[in-house]
């Protein structure tokens, strides 16, 4: 029940007589407004205009009640209080209120202004004496009213009621708010703890750390800046760590160790158990649930964590995972290394293909000539050119001094001439040999550089041949060695007590996951409501 407004309370006669007939109001002819009631009409538009709130508005009608007034709106309260000079929005007023005066509360009311003629008031009873009034002979019955005949008692009652519904209405609301927590929260929860702490079987826990490092190398570059740390074995690492992750180095644990064996044991709870005949995706989620694995590149490290039903199975597995990744950093590299003395064994057959081919090309060029030292035979001739110039000069200066004398010797003269003319013909000889081997076709030094150049290249080959041989050598030796080492920097050890499940933070976790589930439901139901009723 709604409790009544304002305007519908001042409609009503303050206070109705005990006993006897009402008076009827007199018949008018026509409305005039005296100039009372147009000056209240002008101060209740000033009033209006305040911007007052619904809660100033009803405190003030409460406090006109309260002094024994009769307004007819709540405008009118405020009107008639400030025309007694009462602020109705003073502190101490409100304050009164709290302990309201059932006494006076509905006496002394006043019928509207604008209202019939003014009757004279029924006499105030005295609160203390209860006497019974008299009822007329013949008139029509009076009986108790069900409504109360004072409006702050009646608000009062109606205000008491709603506060009641408001109240059973919270009540109803937070039992169905404990019911639905209790169904989706707590009764989960209870649940998850129940198998956390009765159900699930204790796994434990074994963990290791290894790293990979890099063979020394004597190259120089980049390669040789990196090789010390951990960039240069990064990639090997991560490829370590999907290896293990994948369903190969599964297999493989189920073929040595026996991994779907383990975890179909009967004793194990249905949750963590692996049934029988599982098929190798089932058994390869259980295996990424119970293996963690991370790599942290900032120390080039691999932390490895291994769950079993039992510490020395789990010790196992983690000691045979740690093979399987050593067996893989080796062949990492095999076929690298592999393909090095390949390529190695093909550049040395191809150098001594080589050095062979130009070796062969000297000889030829040698057989030519017909000469071993081109370059020998042109300094030879060159040098026999010069000592028969040397004796050609010399038989003419003797010549020269025997045909100086007044009467020389002919015979030693046509001797001395003899030999000039040899000597001559003989160094005619010498150049026309040398001109040939020097400028004719096939000369001695075109074979010169052709030897030489054909040498040169006998030298470049013979080089790279000797590069070739320390190539395939240095390949051999890598291929023998291992270019990457896995060191083990924690050993895994078997464990003394379970590692897993960790109850009270499983619990404390499910409850939270549970709560965050039904909060975010309880929203979007909230919303989508809001959305559908606007």
């Amino acid at each position: 029940m709604e409790a009544p407004s304002a305007e519908e309370t001042a409609s009503q006669p303050a206070a109705e007589a005990p006993s006897g007939p009402k008076p009827e109001a007199a018949p008018r002819a026509g409305e005039v407004s005296s100039a009372a009631q147009v000056s209240g009409e002008t101060d209740m538009d000033a009033i209006r205009r305040e911007g007052l709130t619904g809660r100033q508005l009803r405190m003030a009608r409460r406090v006109a009640q309260k002094h024994g007034l009769a307004p007819t709106s709540d405008f009118d309260a405020v009107r008639l209080l400030r025309a007694r000079g009462i602020d109705p929005f003073q502190r101490t007023n409100m304050l009164e209120l709290v302990v309201p005066d059932s006494g006076g509360a509905g006496g002394g009311a006043k019928p509207p202004a604008n209202g019939p003629a003014a009757q004279p008031p029924a006499p105030r009873p005295d609160p203390k004496v209860q006497l019974p009034q008299t009822v007329p002979a013949g008139g029509k019955p009076q009986l108790p009213s069900t409504q109360m005949a004072n409006p702050a008692e009646r608000r009062a009652a109606e205000i008491m009621k709603i506060q009641r519904e408001l109240a059973s209405r919270r009540r109803k609301k937070l039992m169905l708010l404990l019911t639905r927590l209790a169904f989706f929260v707590f009764l989960p929860t209870i649940i998850a703890g129940y198998y956390f702490y009765v159900v699930a079987t204790p796994m434990y826990s074994t963990k290791s750390e290894f790293l990979i490092l890099k063979a020394e190398s004597t190259a120089g570059g980049m390669g040789s800046l990196f090789s010390g740390t951990q960039f240069a074995t990064n990639q090997d690492a991560i490829a370590v760590q999907s290896y293990l992750l994948s369903k190969d180095a599964m297999l493989r644990l189920d073929e040595d160790e026996g991994f779907k064996a383990h975890y179909e044991q009967a004793w194990i709870d249905p949750i963590q158990r692996l049934d029988d005949g599982a098929s190798n995706e089932e058994a390869y989620k259980l295996y990424k649930r119970n293996i963690e694995i991370g790599y942290d590149p900032t120390e080039g490290v691999v932390k490895m964590e291994i769950m079993a039903a039992d510490p020395e199975t789990a010790a196992r597995f983690s000691k045979a995972l740690i093979g399987y990744a050593e067996d893989r950093v080796d062949n990492l590299s095999l076929r690298k290394r592999s393909n090095a003395v390949t390529d190695a064994e093909d550049g040395l057959e191809e150098a001594e293909q080589a050095r062979y081919d130009a070796q062969e090309r000297l000889v030829r060029l040698q057989q030519e000539g017909a000469v071993i030292d081109p370059e020998g035979r042109i300094a030879a001739l060159r040098g026999q050119i010069n000592n028969v110039e040397i004796q050609l000069q010399e038989k003419r200066l003797g010549l020269q001094a025997l045909l100086d004398n007044a009467r020389p010797n002919q015979a030693k003269v046509d001797g001395a001439q003899g030999d000039v003319r040899r000597l001559e013909n003989l160094l005619t000889e010498l150049n026309s040999e040398m001109t040939t081997a020097t400028t004719g076709e096939n000369s001695l030094a075109e074979i010169a550089v052709q030897i030489k150049l054909a040498e040169a290249d006998l030298a470049t080959r013979d080089l790279m041949l000797q590069t070739a041989l320390e190539r395939l050598e240095q390949a051999r030796r890598d291929a023998d060695s291992q270019a990457r080492y896995l060191t083990t920097s924690v050993v895994p050890v078997a464990s003394e007590d379970p590692s897993y499940p960790r109850k009270f933070e499983n619990t404390i976790l499910s409850f939270l996951i549970f709560s965050g589930i039904y909060l975010m439901v309880s929203l979007t139901a909230s919303i989508l409501r809001e959305q559908v009723s606007s």
